[in-house]
């Protein structure tokens, strides 16, 4: 079974789909393709919104269903003309704040990442530091990270790092365990000093296995033993000098992310 799902923003859309796909998500059996519509603010843009969505219900035979964040009110009802099952993600709220706060909202687009609002720059600041010292590039910056992540190739890092600075405005890097290091009794030499900021990742072998087979088919890089065996002496390293450690296998990057700023006590920086 499949749905068609629209997302559509007079923005990029980032957090009517982060919406949507976390709704969505709950309902395993259905499979969804999301059709992505940011900036849609003129009224001819929405028509033949309007029109699309009208022809894949014909083709389709079931409605699609539609997350907005459109701040048009105009816009808005014009939009609902089109058949399909709608989520307007702004007017659901909107009515009762004004009513609390005596003051109606002011239609503004893009609000949330205004870049005359001091949040956007710590984002943008935190995914820079991120990228800056990823794969085990930061020894330099290491001090400056509110997380390190460490972990077998491919356990998720990076997402997770670029996800830390995005949603939560953290500095985080991440180091990633070589064959060299298994062999040590002790963290590698460049993250050694900072063991009270490491967090580690781990990961299925099997699954790690799939993952790197996408990368590299056929290599020993990719295979099932040489996944087992950098899993498990991963582990045992955090288990030796006590790193807390999460497993990635079938947890979602907000999953991983809450649970390391929880377990490392660790604050988001702006509201």
């Amino acid at each position: 079974m499949e749905r068609t799902v629209f997302i559509v923003s007079d923005h990029t859309g980032l957090t009517a789909e982060s919406v949507a796909r976390s709704l969505l998500a709950q309902f395993e059996a259905v499979q969804f393709r999301y059709v992505t519509r940011p900036f849609t603010n003129t009224e001819e843009e929405v028509y033949g919104l309007v029109y699309e969505i009208n022809s894949i219900f014909e083709r389709e035979g079931v409605r699609p269903i539609v997350f907005s964040t459109l701040a048009n009110p105009v816009l808005n009802d014009q939009l609902k003309t089109a058949p399909a099952l709608h989520f307007d993600l702004f007017r659901s709220y909107l009515g009762e704040l004004e009513r609390e706060l005596g003051q109606p909202p002011t239609g503004r687009v893009g609000r949330l990442h205004s870049v005359s609002d001091n949040n956007y720059f710590t984002r943008i600041d935190a995914v820079d530091f991120a990228l800056a010292t990823d794969d085990g590039l930061g020894e330099r910056y290491y001090q400056m990270a509110d997380v390190i992540l460490v972990g077998v190739s491919r356990a998720g890092k990076t997402p997770t790092c670029l996800f830390l600075g995005m949603q939560y405005g953290l500095r985080a890097s991440n180091y990633p365990l070589a064959e060299d290091d298994f062999e040590r009794e002790t963290l590698p030499e460049p993250i050694r000093a900072y063991k009270n900021k490491i967090f580690g990742l781990t990961i299925h072998p099997q699954r790690l296995s799939q993952i790197r087979t996408q990368r590299k088919p056929g290599s020993r890089y990719a295979s099932v033993e040489q996944c087992e065996y950098e899993v498990r002496r991963a582990e045992q390293l955090f288990r030796r000098v006590g790193i807390r450690y999460f497993d990635t296998t079938s947890a979602s990057i907000e999953e991983i992310a809450a649970n390391i700023v929880q377990s490392a006590g660790l604050q988001r920086r702006f509201a």
